[in-house]
């Protein structure tokens, strides 16, 4: 990849994706290919609700390894309902100069190409618009493709697919096995690891080229059923501060809460969309993450780090589920933690319909 020096518009990267697909992950990766090369990035978090387990494991990996990694947030809805938001953050982030603005909409959002990226056309004078990127979890996409899976998710990731500039499977460090996606016409899928970095490097240079279109394809989608697919979703966003009785480490500590979790939705009949959390303390911080009931967590972190008397806590839950009892079923694991409690905020929540500020016209939205 080569940045002109004559072109001082920072390039807009889009990264969609469904819940637990490794967005996230992917930007930071990014960031470093970038910092290695000399190039200024900055990122935009996005979520329906606030506190975001993202944002603060992004500061997190900022501070250790992409030093000067700029970061914004539009929460309270997606971009495509916040999108004068979007635009706002994206401004105060170019008082630092960066030549790649990455933006990660909410991921159980879709439409992207016709409510964010089109509209973005309007600022050419100011900003380059990369494809579309959309990031697919190989075995989500075997799991919400299946024929008795839940609907509501079918739909939402189908439109998600069938949107997508450029498809990238991810973790391809721990999938050897991927599914056929050539009904949603996703032709030549890519395959990358964030946490390796195999293919990242090459992903970028093709999203830089300019040799791919950014919003080729513009969804026939039904907004009713869109909202209804959304709903069917309970947000749950949650920070506290914990003291436990005795010092503990933040593995410790987070370990057992999310076994707790776990167990306690699975039995309640709650579906784990994507649960992630971080702990963070004097000594270092934990984040675990799992996008179903009784899988593994996936940990990064510092597990050794030391027990500490202190301890902050986020955690992010996407479920299937009613929100008063996804809400009582939280609050009674984080009640047999053995210590103190302070400061909690919960928002637990069904997404309101997606509104658009923008919408290219000539499609059946019904907006």
């Amino acid at each position: 990849m080569s940045l002109t020096t004559v072109d001082a518009r920072p390039w807009i990267i889009v990264v969609g994706g469904f819940l637990g697909a490794g967005k996230t992950t992917l930007l930071l990766a990014a960031a470093r290919e970038l910092k290695r090369r000399g190039v200024r990035s900055a990122v935009v978090m996005n979520d329906q609700g606030e506190a975001l387990v993202d944002s603060e494991y992004a500061s997190y990996a900022s501070a250790q390894s992409i030093d000067g990694l700029r970061q914004g947030e539009v929460t309270g809805g997606c971009f495509c309902c916040r999108f004068s938001e979007l635009i706002g953050v994206m401004e105060e982030l170019r008082a630092f100069s960066p030549e790649i603005i990455f933006a990660e909409p909410v991921g159980s959002c879709t439409d992207i190409s016709a409510t964010t990226l089109h509209p973005l056309r309007e600022y050419s004078d100011q900003y380059r618009l990369s494809p579309f990127t959309v990031l697919v979890d190989p075995e989500r996409a075997r799991e919400v493709l299946a024929g008795d899976a839940d609907t509501n998710l079918k739909f939402l990731f189908e439109k998600q697919l069938q949107e997508a500039d450029v498809v990238c499977f991810s973790k391809s460090d721990r999938n050897s096995v991927t599914p056929s996606l050539d009904v949603f016409g996703a032709g030549d899928v890519r395959r990358l690891s964030a946490k390796t970095g195999d293919g990242v490097a090459a992903w970028l240079d093709e999203m830089l080229s300019g040799r791919l279109s950014a919003g080729s394809r513009i969804l026939d989608i039904d907004y009713e059923q869109y909202a209804c697919a959304e709903a069917a979703l309970v947000w749950l966003n949650l920070e506290a501060e914990v003291r436990p009785a005795v010092a503990v480490s933040p593995a410790a500590l987070l370990g057992p809460l999310f076994d707790e979790l776990d167990t306690k939705l699975s039995a309640g009949g709650i579906g784990i969309v994507h649960l992630k959390a971080i702990v963070r303390a004097e000594s270092g911080f934990v984040k675990a993450a799992i996008c179903a009931n009784g899988q593994e967590p996936d940990v990064e972190g510092n597990l050794a780090a030391s027990p500490a008397a202190n301890h902050s806590l986020l955690m992010n839950l996407r479920a299937l589920g009613a929100a008063p009892e996804v809400r009582k079923i939280v609050e009674e694991c984080l009640g047999r933690i053995d210590g103190e409690i302070d400061d909690l905020r919960i928002s637990c929540f069904h997404p309101a319909a997606p509104r658009p500020e923008r919408r290219i016209v000539g499609m059946r939205s019904g907006l």
